[in-house]
């Protein structure tokens, strides 16, 4: 097998090993640690020696004997030479890491809604989320929100001080506090797609290996949760929004507006696949944002061409939508909605309220949805210092190239 097909196999069970060992033995940030260097073990000798029987099983054992090793050498390193490392397990059962057999169950969401634990920065539940369930490595995780690596480091050290500090028991939340870790762990995996799908700095649009990542976790949680309708909602949506993913980038890397795309380029079995998963989770109820969401998006996806867009419907459910909360770009997105459907005056009302309101006063959408807006009134010079107020706060050099792009072709006399 080649170490590519190693790399894939191994991603999904990353997060299983992990959640095996911290279920079994605690220790979080060692057993981290320990399971990064199973996995490295494994890419570096399945190539070579073939792939075990059991992978799952293997990369536990090898794990769990690694833990041990470090716990030990933590250990020692307090000068506790003369015993060798042990502790009670539930149950009051005395037991070493490597003495364990491996579980059969896959402990991937209980991990995840233990690196979503809301003592933790958003940021911290991200990097953390990113590194134990999405089996980035610290770099990789640093490169895709532009930051050192050693500050990535820091984070998500941190992150893993806060979890070992917290002592929250490693299992599934019960009760009352169930839909609220659930809705920390949805925020998280929609944080991580967005920010693969419009990368809010650096020189590309997209990074398509975290909208990817976010698509398999949320499939996981999903798959694990099948019955929840905001769950069904949120994997609808991305893979909806993800779709337009081929379309949105050109040539030489400029950004294309989904009115300017080539839909034939659209990802149609992800259209279908979001499709039917909305369209089962919206008679379930109770009906949440994310659902609402994904229904514009199949709007926007199962519309022939930009001009056979149904704006009234995605006007209405935009307004559904600012039901559930008082969000400025939920607003922003309702006014662009509602220029389309009753007229741009009517969406320009709406931004000036928007923009006296000063909620998006350094948001790079709000000038950008005014210049579209100028530029369908023929106010061209509007329009132009609008698209150039809109360059000068976005953060992302491909929406930057397009904004001026979108300037220079008003300027007077074009």
């Amino acid at each position: 097998m080649t170490g590519e097909r190693v790399e894939e196999l191994l991603r999904p069970l990353a997060p299983q090993v992990l959640g095996a060992l911290v279920r079994r033995y605690g220790h979080f940030d060692t057993a981290e640690d320990a399971t990064q260097e199973a996995l490295i073990a494994a890419a570096t000798g399945w190539p070579r020696d073939g792939v075990p029987e059991n992978p799952r099983a293997w990369l536990i054992a090898v794990a769990a004997r690694r833990l041990t090793d470090l716990l030990r050498r933590e250990q020692a390193r307090a000068r506790r030479e003369d015993t060798v490392y042990r502790w009670v397990l539930p149950g009051d059962r005395v037991a070493s890491a490597a003495d364990e057999p491996p579980a059969d169950g896959d402990d991937s969401l209980i991990l995840l809604f233990l690196c979503c634990h809301p003592a933790l920065s958003p940021a911290s539940q991200i990097a953390l989320t990113l590194r134990a369930v999405g089996g980035l490595s610290t770099a990789e995780v640093a490169r895709a929100f532009l930051v050192p690596e050693a500050t990535m480091t820091r984070r998500i050290t941190r992150g893993k001080q806060r979890i070992r500090d917290s002592s929250l028991p490693f299992r599934m939340p019960t009760g009352a506090e169930r839909p609220d870790r659930l809705a920390a762990v949805l925020q998280v995996l929609y944080l991580i797609f967005n920010e693969g799908y419009a990368r809010t700095s650096g020189p590309g649009l997209l990074r398509a290996d975290l909208s990817a990542e976010a698509i398999r976790l949320a499939r996981l949680v999903h798959r694990l949760l099948p019955d929840d309708p905001e769950v069904t909602g949120l994997l609808a949506l991305m893979l909806l929004t993800d779709a337009r993913a081929p379309a949105r980038i050109g040539p030489h890397g400029e950004l294309v507006p989904m009115a300017e795309q080539d839909r034939r380029r659209w990802k149609a079995d992800q259209i279908a696949e979001g499709v039917a998963l909305v369209s089962a989770a919206l008679p379930r109820g109770p009906v949440g944002p994310y659902q609402v969401q994904a229904a514009i998006a199949a709007v926007h996806d199962e519309a022939p061409s930009a001009a056979a867009t149904d704006w009234a419907q995605i006007t209405a459910l935009y307004e559904v939508l600012l039901g559930f909360s008082d969000n400025p770009v939920v607003a922003l997105n309702h006014a662009v909605a509602v220029a389309m459907s009753r007229g741009a005056p009517a969406g320009l009302e709406l931004l000036d309220r928007l923009r006296a309101e000063g909620r998006l006063a350094d948001d790079p959408r709000l000038p950008a949805a005014r210049a579209h807006l100028l530029e369908l009134i023929g106010d061209r010079s509007g329009a132009r210092d609008a698209y150039r107020a809109s360059a000068a706060r976005s953060t992302n050099l491909a929406q930057q190239r397009y904004l001026h792009a979108r300037a220079d072709r008003l300027r007077d006399g074009d």
